[in-house]
């Protein structure tokens, strides 16, 4: 029967939200080298485990780190160059790069954890799940807004022109029967 190796948890992932947080921050900035991170984190939290980060923990996890904000650009690119060239009324459009863009991380997140030594948990599995849904809620969500706009819309419209064919009648610019017909032919309404 083959054993598993599991992989321990990284020693950043590990720390404290705020400190974590401020690494995570640090790598985004991009402006300090690993062993200048290192002395930062030792100024800033002297006696505190963000301190005793070793080079290599701060090596691995801005490798990982460095990837998905990769990816995060490549989205952002995308998203900006669909803006361009659609103008900023781009609508469903960008929902929809919004959901795939989701959808396509949440697949890689879960085909990344399924690799793993240790696999997919149950609780990975949720979150991925719940986060997949909720892409796809938006969606629908998104449609439905934009639907009832359309509506909302289309019944303003139908309003004015109603009343403006009102007050022609009442000028007595049109007969009660050629208005009945206007209203039957061209709004669509009895």
């Amino acid at each position: 029967m083959a054993t598993s190796k599991r992989r321990a948890k990284s020693s950043i992932s590990r720390l404290p939200p705020e400190q974590k947080a401020y690494i995570e921050r640090l790598m985004r900035e991009d402006r300090l080298t690993l062993s200048e991170m290192i002395q930062d984190l030792e100024a800033r939290f002297p006696g505190e485990p963000a301190a005793e980060v070793s080079r290599s923990a701060l090596h691995r996890y801005s490798a990982g780190f460095a990837e998905l904000t990769s990816r995060m650009r490549d989205i952002d690119r995308a998203s900006q160059a669909l803006v361009g060239e659609f103008g900023d009324s781009l609508g469903e459009k960008a929902s929809t790069l919004l959901t795939n863009a989701v959808m396509t991380l949440v697949t890689d997140v879960a085909l990344r954890k399924q690799e793993s030594p240790d696999g997919v948990d149950v609780e990975t599995a949720r979150k991925l799940a719940r986060a997949a849904k909720d892409a796809i809620d938006t969606k629908r969500v998104d449609v439905n807004v934009r639907k009832a706009v359309a509506e909302e819309a289309r019944q303003a419209l139908l309003r004015e022109q109603q009343s403006a064919l009102d007050k022609v009648v009442k000028s007595g610019g049109l007969s009660a029967e050629s208005a009945a017909d206007f209203r039957k032919k061209i709004l669509g309404i009895g």
